[in-house]
């Protein structure tokens, strides 16, 4: 895709986003975003979200946790209840499969042992507390 057939997305998944990419402010360049729904938030959000789609160039490890990347931003787009525990869970399981993506990513490109390791127990530990989750979730009927 070209950058600007991808744009409108982009535009589109800043946009919706914006919860979902401050709950990952570790990752690049989003713990320097602005706070507060300002034009600037919204430009630092289209732009990394620009960042994440694929380029030519990109290393095949790139790729793969690029892609792993915009499927986690797009399944944690879920709409708050107002209640926060169902809230946390409906929001932490997706974030946990992204987890367990860019994890398998991991696992097929990684050549270093303890990154394997890591990521098999990122992965073992995510679908845990995935489960855990979906389990409570289910028990409270949501």
């Amino acid at each position: 895709m070209t950058a600007t057939r991808t744009l409108p997305a982009t535009a589109l998944l800043a946009t919706g986003l914006a919860g979902a990419a401050l709950a990952q402010s570790s990752h690049g360049d989003m713990g320097k975003m602005p706070m507060g729904g300002s034009a600037a938030m919204h430009d630092q959000m289209q732009k990394t979200m620009a960042d994440m789609q694929p380029a030519p160039g990109d290393a095949p490890s790139t790729k793969d946790f690029k892609e792993a990347d915009m499927a986690m931003m797009h399944t944690m787009s879920v709409p708050y209840t107002g209640d926060t525990d169902v809230d946390f869970r409906t929001h932490m399981i997706p974030h946990h499969k992204g987890a367990i993506d860019m994890a398998k990513v991991a696992l097929k490109h990684a050549k270093d042992a303890s990154t394997k390791q890591m990521a098999q127990k990122i992965i073992d530990d995510q679908e845990k507390e995935i489960a855990d989750m979906q389990a409570w979730l289910k028990q409270h009927g949501k």
